[in-house]
């Protein structure tokens, strides 16, 4: 299934531990490009998100934003009294001694390291919960890329028929073009009143038809279209793929324009290269 780089996805959850929000965001690149942005709390686990995403995500430079808020509920704190009972004592004899007394709030002593401890939080399980919070929101991205997918696979293919009835059209049209040029030479030489060798006239016929031959030109056209329609049934990134496809395109369409003599045949090359135009900006935004 052809798949956009482009996309957007987003998730959030909330627990005991606070809420968390994942963002991915993506436009279209070469490579795979991954950008992750963490709180402190979450840094050691910034390649194993890396890792999840670079194994669904082939192609595009990705923006994952992780956002977490902790919980308003107060953690348990622990005053060990004993020990601010000491501290105090040593203050206050400390205090006897200078020249000026010191003046010290319960605050200072519950500053005192050591004197209060705070309940650590469970990061094990919010890395747990981000991590499960980023396949969700991947199932959502990707589903995206895949909805813009359908709609460009869907554009490419009608630009496939588009060519295959002009590369039609064109092969209908070649007796013409030849007939056309008997008839501009035969013109020209009843305009000079001239005697001309039928047989010498036949050959430069042959040699000029030769000139204007695109048979081959038409022949790779539909063997690109057909590539093209296989391509877009594989399921695997085919951007690459594509592009170089788009490349074959134009080499053909730019052989057929110089080689047209006509009105109709130079109509036909100008819209070709328009619809390999408008294919080539959507493959840009394949993966």
């Amino acid at each position: 299934m052809l798949k956009s780089m482009t996309a957007f996805g987003r998730r959030e959850t909330n627990d005991e531990w606070g809420k968390l929000s994942c963002e991915l965001r993506a436009v279209n690149h070469r490579y795979l490009e991954i950008s992750i942005r963490l709180p402190d709390e979450l840094r050691a686990i910034e390649m194993a998100l890396r890792e999840k995403i670079s194994k669904r995500v082939k192609r595009g430079k990705i923006e994952c934003t992780v956002r977490y808020k902790p919980s308003d509920i107060t953690s348990k704190i622990d005053v060990n009294l004993s020990f601010a009972q000491s501290v105090i004592n040593a203050c206050g004899e400390i205090s006897s001694k200078m020249p000026e007394q010191s003046h010290y709030s319960a605050m200072d002593v519950l500053r005192w390291p050591g004197v209060v401890s705070q309940e650590e939080r469970d990061f094990g399980a919010l890395q747990t919960a981000v991590a499960s919070l980023l396949n969700d929101t991947l199932d959502d991205f990707i589903a995206t890329r895949e909805r813009e997918g359908v709609a460009t696979e869907k554009m490419i293919s009608d630009r496939c028929d588009a060519i295959a009835n002009i590369v039609v059209q064109l092969r209908d049209h070649r007796p013409s073009i030849v007939a056309r040029l008997r008839e501009r030479l035969q013109t020209k030489l009843d305009e000079l009143s001239v005697d001309v060798d039928q047989q010498r006239l036949e050959q430069e016929l042959v040699i000029a038809a030769q000139k204007l031959d695109v048979d081959e030109e038409l022949d790779r056209l539909d063997a690109h279209v057909d590539e093209v329609r296989k391509v877009l049934k594989r399921n695997e990134p085919v951007g690459r793929r594509l592009d170089f496809l788009m490349q074959e395109f134009n080499r053909e369409a730019n052989t057929l324009g110089s080689k047209s003599q006509d009105k109709d045949s130079t109509a036909h090359s100008v819209e070709l290269k328009v619809l390999i135009e408008q294919m080539r900006e959507q493959v840009q935004n394949v993966e």
